[in-house]
């Protein structure tokens, strides 16, 4: 489903933005509708995939995970062994190829894990553009190692203070940024959030993933899989998995970040607790107080630590096409040490999220099941925050 000409899935997106931002967002996406019908962008996106990202990557059955839960069968789409350590660089390197095309020499993006960073970082310098990520202070103390291959790539950090010190805040940086610098400068946005076409743009980059997983589950399973199963934050890598098999009879559960408890409101879950409002240019679930202020966030994950969600979802949860759940951080450190122990995966904090999804249900769901799981990024990023939550020294 692509959204309408406004940009809306149903009542879920459009452009709350600054007149300012009308023209660079009504040229990027006039650019954007060209240049993907382009026989020559393709085939140089499909070569960069290729040669330099390390597509198409491995659906890899997880034999002793799934006889551990004795339940469905569980298959991990391998995006941790992407180039730079995550599925983020699918859509970095296609936004960075556009903002070739459109002549733009500046790069600013968002981080909160850093691995969009990193991948931005790494794409711009391929091809040479000048990149500044925004981040916040406390992913910084979160992501140390991130930061510093992102200084190491030739990108510059920018410390974000203000609010919580997270992704939201960074996002507010960048866009204030973008404002007073469109003519030169291409917002590269990490996730399927923002305003019209960044959340289309970004589902499309990232749709790779599901395009190559249909093949893969018929090559290896023999059919399409019962279950799709993701992590959500802004919800890039769970889109890029689940728009390929929209019209198919296959159930996707998106899972968000519960932090200390969906009570205790020490969370990062907009679509199983949020109310409808605007965030960062778009119409969706927000995490809100009662006069509409957006509410502070916490999740284990820096990457998922945000309060809110991109638009497509919100139709999905809406119109019933996903389910979304929680789990908590606790959880998702038993699931972190589980597949690490049973496969020798040690996996992103926020794809953490889904395997422990995963866990409470594989038994539930029974054998004859298929579960395909994006394992959107690898863990080496977290492990200086799992030492001090561990209490060990690195």
């Amino acid at each position: 489903m692509l959204p309408n000409k406004d940009g809306y899935f149903d009542e879920f997106g459009g452009k709350f933005i600054p007149e300012t931002l009308f023209f660079a967002l009504s040229e990027l996406e006039k650019r954007y509708a060209k240049i993907k019908k382009s026989k020559k962008f393709k085939n140089q996106l499909d070569y960069y995939l290729t040669h330099y990202v390390g597509r198409p990557t491995p659906l890899y059955y997880a034999q002793r995970l799934t006889e551990r839960l004795q339940g469905a069968k569980i298959f991990l789409k391998r995006e941790d062994l992407c180039h730079t350590g995550a599925h983020k660089i699918n859509n970095a390197l296609g936004q960075i190829l556009l903002a070739n095309e459109m002549g733009k020499k500046r790069i600013i993006a968002e981080t909160g894990a850093g691995q969009h960073g990193v991948a931005v970082a790494t794409a711009a310098g391929l091809f040479g553009l000048k990149c500044e990520v925004y981040m916040g202070s406390e992913d910084i103390r979160r992501q140390k190692l991130n930061v510093f291959r992102m200084k190491l790539l030739g990108a510059k950090v920018i410390p974000v203070e203000s609010g919580t010190k997270t992704l939201k805040d960074a996002i507010n940086e960048a866009i204030r940024d973008w404002v007073t610098n469109v003519e030169t400068t291409h917002y590269l946005l990490g996730s399927t959030v923002g305003p019209h076409p960044y959340p289309m743009i970004v589902r499309d980059f990232q749709s790779v993933i599901g395009k190559e997983t249909k093949k893969q589950a018929i090559k290896h399973i023999g059919k399409l899989p019962d279950y799709l199963v993701a992590c959500v934050g802004g919800g890039s890598n769970a889109l890029g998995l689940f728009y390929p098999f929209y019209n198919e009879k296959v159930k996707f559960i998106g899972v968000e970040a519960a932090g200390e408890g969906i009570k205790s409101g020490k969370h990062a879950a907009p679509l199983c607790a949020g109310k409808i409002g605007i965030l960062h240019g778009t119409k969706s679930f927000v995490l809100q107080d009662e006069n509409g202020q957006i509410s502070s966030t916490h999740s284990v994950s820096a990457g998922l630590d945000y309060p809110g969600v991109g638009p497509e979802h919100s139709f999905y949860k809406k119109s019933k096409r996903a389910e979304y759940a929680a789990v908590n951080d606790k959880e998702v450190l038993k699931a972190f040490c589980l597949l690490s122990k049973t496969e020798g995966i040690i996996p992103a904090l926020e794809s953490a999220h889904a395997v422990a999804y995963i866990v409470k249900m594989a038994k539930k769901w029974g054998k004859n099941k298929n579960v395909i799981m994006c394992l959107s990024g690898r863990g080496d990023k977290d492990m200086e925050e799992i030492a001090n939550i561990f209490g060990a020294s690195l």
